[in-house]
């Protein structure tokens, strides 16, 4: 091989190397920032991990607001109408949170299926609500077709 060419393929070879490790490392940095979405069935059927930062979200169930009265706790029930999983949150919740509302909740998940949050966001008008939400409660909608008229339905 001609010396010219062995050092262009060395340097080609010394680029496409040092390429290759900065994505690693890019990967390997940014892999811990991943929030990944996980609806309540999902929640409930084990397929999201515990103690690791993930979001759930769906509607707030009715009835199911319990507020500390020494303190800023609040714990409440996100539903897809398939599954419910209990959250507990400390701090100021949104003006726009309420029972029967859409709701994204970002936080840990415990070994007991305790959700703890670390941030609530709520919808911000009455015809929005988080398409990853939507997407699942359409989803939980049309895994159970037989289920019965009685809790409202959702707006989209």
């Amino acid at each position: 091989m001609h010396p010219v060419r062995r050092q262009r393929l060395a340097i080609v070879l010394l680029i496409v190397a040092g390429t290759a490790v900065a994505a690693a490392l890019l990967g390997y940095a940014l892999r811990e920032n991943i929030n990944l979405f996980y609806p309540p069935s999902d929640i409930a059927a084990g397929k999201a991990p515990v103690g690791r930062d993930i979001r759930a979200g769906g509607m707030v169930l009715e009835g199911s607001i319990k507020r500390a009265t020494d303190s800023l706790q609040v714990s409440f029930i996100v539903t897809d109408y398939q599954a419910n999983v209990p959250v507990t949150y400390t701090g100021i919740l949104p003006d726009l949170f309420s029972e029967g509302e859409g709701v994204v909740v970002s936080g840990q998940l415990d070994d007991a299926g305790l959700f703890h949050a670390d941030q609530v966001l709520a919808k911000h008008d009455e015809n929005y609500m988080p398409p990853e939400v939507s997407d699942a409660l359409e989803k939980a909608k049309a895994q159970s077709p037989g289920q019965s008229g009685t809790q409202s339905k959702p707006q989209y």
